[in-house]
């Protein structure tokens, strides 16, 4: 079966491959996505944030520990909510007694975000966009949601992984990657955790026309280009030095 979007952490064996892979130590979101996200958004204390396509929420008790005023995560999976109220209550920030509207999780679909114009100073996503085909209706709309001078940081599959799966086929760990299709924007179906998911392939250039034509002025646009001292192994950052997994975008409003 092949999904489309947040439906395919619907599917029990794919979400717990999925937890198996988030805890390795020297996973790629640990090692390359997480650092270069966490220093594209800054400092966030007093900001009210709204976080696309939240997953396990680790995210918001990040920025509520670093100070954000309040954290509203959004995810299409029933799973991916519930996960992530978990974590929030386990680390003590989420409660049911707590000013309404502080904290919350929303299961919602990203393409279709219910909240008043102006309500967040920041907006982040991190590996999510790359499922939605119409990403320039949710940036139009993402702007709408930002008070002025707020920002939007986002992550996701980089289009030189993401142009063709052919190499990820022939092993889950990659030894070498093959570029191809680039200039052809469109769906990719990937196996990817043990199931088959669409994913949205974008070029560089248009991921950078895409936040300009929103409105925003684009700030940052990043690599993940990895550092030698987040790593155990020389094997693995050898290895993680060949090509970019990861694309970051920061815009301000």
């Amino acid at each position: 079966m092949v999904y489309q979007g947040s439906e395919f952490y619907e599917d029990p064996k794919i979400f717990a491959e999925y937890w198996k892979r988030r805890v390795r130590k020297e996973s790629a979101n640990a090692v390359l996505e997480g650092p270069v996200f966490t220093e594209l958004v800054g400092d966030v204390r007093g900001l009210r944030v709204l976080d696309l396509g939240c997953g396990d929420a680790s995210c918001g008790v990040e920025l509520l520990a670093r100070g954000a005023a309040s954290y509203v995560g959004v995810d299409g999976s029933a799973k991916m909510v519930e996960k992530a109220r978990e974590l929030l209550r386990e680390s003590g920030l989420y409660q049911e007694e707590a000013p309404a509207g502080r904290i919350e999780v929303v299961h919602q679909d990203i393409r279709n975000l219910e909240f008043a114009p102006g309500q967040f100073d920041l907006v982040v996503s991190r590996l999510a966009l790359h499922y939605l085909e119409d990403l320039a209706a949710v940036l139009h709309r993402v702007r709408e949601l930002l008070a002025p001078g707020g920002r939007l940081v986002f992550s996701v599959e980089h289009p030189a992984i993401l142009s063709c799966s052919a190499s990820l086929e022939e092993s889950a760990r990659r030894g070498s990657w093959i570029v191809d299709d680039y200039f052809l924007s469109g769906p990719r179906q990937q196996p990817w955790l043990g199931g088959e998911v669409v994913k949205y392939h974008r070029t560089i250039e248009e991921y950078f026309a895409l936040v300009q034509a929103a409105g925003f002025t684009v700030e940052s646009l990043r690599e993940s280009k990895p550092v030698r001292e987040r790593f155990d192994s020389e094997g693995e950052y050898l290895r993680r030095a060949r090509i970019p997994l990861f694309l970051f975008l920061a815009g301000r409003k």
